[in-house]
């Protein structure tokens, strides 16, 4: 019987979510509901395994890891694409790569509630009572009539903005491939990279990591932004300099910072973002939903049946 791991199944809910009864026979599947560490204790903890499921990039496949794991034939990663795996290393090993669909945005509703968070600070405040605190301290701001800047306009980029705009907001988009044209035909405003940031009360990063995105907002970008502006990035931390938004956020010279993704998953719990003030912080939870997940984990059964039926599916095969 073959082995398959799955692996950073956090809220340990893969079972539950789809019907593994169609591989059982041939299959024992493992389930990991916790980081597993790094390279080496990865290559350690997954001996024996001739399948493994990824959570998005929770656990990078790079070329050490990979061939690092002699049994290993097929790699399932949820959603349909994935920049943590090296591909051309799978590829050489002769490893499957299969993804999965998703469903819905569900990153948009993480974005607007940072944004929420740091304008009305109703977490913040539900602590407060909750600690015994007799009443509101509170004097937040109404997202009507604020300017938020999309850094990026693809599909979420554009759920976000719609969003935005249903509570009043005033809309501005700039990326490296966006055009005037493309930007009224989302009905948002397209202004230039400069402009994104001096005019926004709030920017919302919504753009891939790639070569031409890392750190593409820096000391420069950040020290055009109002001091009462805030940045809310749900996307790649690597796409802000990260020492930069330290800067900013220590000499207060932006407002504050909405934080679900990081330079090290997770968080260390030393790390300085912690314990900040202007800071709102989220365990990297915008594509973690429960229609997302009933969507992402019975494609994986499928995706590992078809691929013992030698018929595989949603084949990945680069691109990055």
């Amino acid at each position: 019987m073959l082995r398959a791991a799955i692996l950073d199944d956090y809220q340990n809910c893969a079972l539950k979510l789809a019907d593994w009864s169609s591989i059982s026979k041939d299959v024992e599947v493992k389930i990991f509901t916790a980081p597993i560490g790094d390279d080496d204790a990865v290559i350690k903890a997954l001996q024996g395994f001739a399948i493994v499921n990824m959570m998005r990039e929770r656990t990078p496949f790079n070329r050490k890891v990979i061939e690092g794991l002699p049994e290993l034939k097929l790699l399932i990663t949820t959603g349909a694409r994935n920049a943590s795996i090296d591909l051309k290393a799978c590829a050489e090993r002769g490893i499957t790569v299969c993804g999965t669909g998703g469903f819905g945005s569900p990153t948009t509703g993480i974005a607007v509630g940072l944004m929420l968070e740091l304008t009305r600070r109703i977490g913040w405040e539900n602590a407060r009572m909750k600690a015994g605190e007799a009443w509101q301290v509170t004097l937040g701001q109404d997202l009507e009539g604020l300017t938020l800047g999309v850094l990026g306009l693809g599909k979420l980029g554009q759920r976000v903005a719609g969003v935005a705009k249903a509570l009043g907001m005033k809309v501005i988009a700039w990326s490296q491939n966006l055009t005037p044209e493309k930007a009224k035909e989302a009905g948002v405003e397209y202004v230039n990279k400069e402009d994104l940031f001096a005019k926004s009360d709030i920017v919302s990063i919504h753009v891939v990591l790639s070569d031409r995105t890392r750190g593409i907002v820096g000391a420069k970008e950040l020290g055009l932004m109002k001091k009462t502006a805030y940045l809310v990035n749900t996307a790649r931390a690597p796409i802000v300099d990260g020492k930069a938004l330290m800067a900013a956020l220590q000499s207060k010279s932006i407002a504050g910072a909405g934080l679900d993704v990081f330079e090290v998953e997770p968080l260390p719990l030393d790390h300085p973002l912690r314990k900040m003030d202007n800071v709102v912080i989220t365990p990297h939870l915008g594509y973690v939903s429960e229609q997302n997940y009933r969507k992402m984990y019975p494609d994986i059964v499928e995706d590992i049946r078809a691929w013992l039926d030698g018929k595989p599916v949603r084949v990945v095969t680069g691109g990055y």
